[in-house]
């Protein structure tokens, strides 16, 4: 969250964002999901327009997305379809699953360094590197470095959630319709924009993650998460629209 940069607090949701960021995907299923209203400012990355001083008042970073609405947080102010769900066990996966996109899979896609990859060593190896980066993120085992997953792991260690698992093995015995059962959390808000990415952008098989591609079929009949897809923001080029 942030002030609008000149001291102001706004009336209204403001998200900048930019069409293709998965970062920004994932806010925009969470708003959607919550029913609310919110103005999309567009922020072209590929223009450096996340380096302007305007921008840079708002996310010292330079990154997207940055939701205007005062100095509050997203789930307190906004209670309606939490976050998370309250079950210790769903809330760890959904923590898991979380970490381990934001963590393992989408850094390697980012723009500056497959930029650099294409550089070097050409297209095809840059789409090599992410596809290889993905696939290992859908199926590599990941121990837990999140603190807070940790605290919780320890209050339902009978459940033998020890370890990180892969995302297909991990999810193949707890995903119902979502990532952790009938509702859409957390988890989902991660694993959907990073699903499409892979398809779309990457061309990843999907066959080989049976259970993730079923869970992405109930994110393309969802319209909080399709609403939110790329191919349908305000920024998305005609080229790119579904």
């Amino acid at each position: 969250m942030a002030s609008d940069g000149g001291g102001a607090v706004s009336t209204k949701l403001k998200l900048y964002s930019y069409w293709r960021s998965s970062c920004s995907c994932r806010v925009r299923i969470a708003l959607n999901l919550k029913g609310l209203d919110y103005e999309y400012v567009s922020i072209n990355l590929l223009k450096g327009e996340q380096k302007s001083p305007e921008f840079l008042k708002l996310n010292p970073l330079g990154y997207v997305p940055v939701l205007v609405d005062g100095e509050t947080y997203l789930e307190e102010k906004y209670p309606q379809h939490p976050l998370l769900p309250r079950d210790l066990q769903k809330m760890a996966l959904n923590y898991q699953v979380a970490n381990i996109v934001a963590a393992n899979i989408q850094p390697y896609q980012n723009i500056p360094i497959i930029g650099y990859i294409k550089e070097k060593l050409g297209p095809e190896e840059m789409l090599a590197w992410v596809q290889h980066h993905i696939r290992k993120g859908f199926t590599a085992s990941w121990k837990s470095f999140n603190v807070k997953v940790m605290e919780i792991m320890e209050g339902v260690a009978a459940h033998g959630l020890e370890r990180w698992k892969t995302l297909e093995k991990l999810l193949e015995n707890h995903a119902g319709k979502y990532a952790t059962g009938d509702e859409a959390f957390l988890g989902d808000f991660f694993l959907a924009p990073q699903i499409d990415v892979a398809v779309k952008r990457f061309s990843v098989d999907m066959n080989e993650f049976p259970s993730l591609a079923k869970i992405n079929e109930s994110y393309g009949e969802h319209p909080a998460f399709q609403e939110a897809m790329p191919g349908k923001q305000p920024d998305t080029p005609p080229e790119a629209r579904d």
